[in-house]
Formats: structure tokens, C-alpha cells, sequence
């Protein structure tokens, strides 16, 4: 297989894709360094559609972890789509604001004895948030997306979808439930990196 240049996008998969919360089509891509996938649903044309651009966490989404809201923002984007009937998921491969597994495992062990998610990820020699969105905003507009609904509480996701040339209409909060396992987190993501609450 021939190797792509870096954001030569290319999509690489459409199938069906059943689930709890609608009945998708999940598309993969690559731009031959990065992989992520979209769920899909419904028909795309018209009004902006509702779109969530979510960060793989596997202690969140997969292990249902309490000490982040990701995996409930995951459910709410999904639930909230299928209310609509349509709406786009992009789903990537950036676990601990892109520091990695491993790393964010050990970010957690220094957060178990008193630092927050950023103070974690610096002492561990990275930037608060490492995540970047280029791929995101390359596949909505392969998907034909000009301007879209954003489900974030992020503002430099917002900027960096639009850097890319697709316009955020309107931003949708996409706010859990707060639990209070979460609280500092949540606390941290606010006062340290500008997110809305």
C-alpha cells in the first residue's frame, strides 16, 4: 500500500453501523500518519448539522472511569443526534489531550497525590492540551460540511474548525451531569483552559 503524505485525507471504510443509540454509518479515515473515524447519521444536507468532535479516552468511554466527563459528553453528543436524525461524530485518537495512554495513566497517578489535569500533564514535560484538529476538520469537509452545529464547551476546538474552513454556526454546550468525582476536573477545565461551562 502506498504510503500518503501527511493531510492527504483519505477515506478508507463506510459501513453500517447499528447501535444502542441510532442506526449509523461509521466511515474511516487516514491522512497516512493519523486514523479517525465518523459516525454518521442521516442526511447531511440542509441546515448545519450537529456535530461532535470527541477525543478518544479509553478510561472514560471505555471503562466508564468517573474521574472525567468524557465518556457521558460521548453519550449525550450520540443521544442528542439521534434526537435530531441527523449529525456527525468524529471520533479520534487523541487519549489525554493527546499526550498518549501510558502518559495520561501516569498523569493520574501524580494527580492521586494533589496535582490537577494540567498541573499533570506539565510536570510530565508536556503542554496542557496537546490535541490538535486538523483531521477533524479535514473529514467534515469531505463529508461537504461548509458550516456546522459544534457540540463543545472548547473555544480552540471552535477556532481550530474553523481555521479549517468550516464555519461554526452555533456552538452547542455539551455539558454532564457533574459528579463529585468530576468537580476538580471539571473545575480545572474551566479555570486553566478556558472551556464554557
Amino acid at each position: 500500500m502506498p504510503q500518503l503524505s501527511k493531510n492527504a485525507l483519505r477515506q478508507v471504510a463506510d459501513a453500517d453501523f447499528p447501535s444502542r443509540f441510532g442506526h449509523f454509518r461509521i466511515l474511516g479515515f487516514t491522512d497516512g500518519e493519523e486514523e479517525a473515524v465518523a459516525l454518521r447519521l442521516g442526511d447531511l444536507d440542509g441546515p448545519p448539522p450537529l456535530v461532535r468532535i470527541h477525543s478518544q479516552c479509553l478510561t472514560g468511554d471505555v471503562f466508564h472511569s468517573l474521574r472525567c466527563d468524557c465518556r457521558a459528553q460521548l453519550e449525550l453528543a450520540l443521544e442528542s443526534i439521534a434526537r435530531e436524525g441527523r449529525g456527525v461524530v468524529v471520533y479520534e485518537h487523541q487519549e489525554g489531550r493527546g499526550i498518549g495512554l501510558l502518559n495520561k495513566l501516569r498523569a493520574y497517578e501524580l494527580q492521586d497525590h494533589g496535582a490537577d489535569t494540567v498541573e499533570a500533564n506539565e510536570r510530565l514535560g508536556f503542554k496542557p492540551d496537546l490535541r490538535a484538529y486538523e483531521l477533524a476538520g479535514a473529514i467534515l469537509k469531505h463529508l461537504g460540511l461548509k458550516s456546522i452545529r459544534l457540540m463543545s464547551n472548547n473555544p480552540e476546538k471552535i477556532q481550530a474548525v474553523e481555521k479549517a474552513g468550516v464555519r461554526v454556526a452555533e456552538r452547542v454546550p455539551c455539558i454532564a451531569a457533574p459528579l463529585e468525582s468530576t468537580e476538580d476536573y471539571l473545575r480545572t477545565k474551566k479555570e486553566k483552559l478556558g472551556h464554557l461551562f
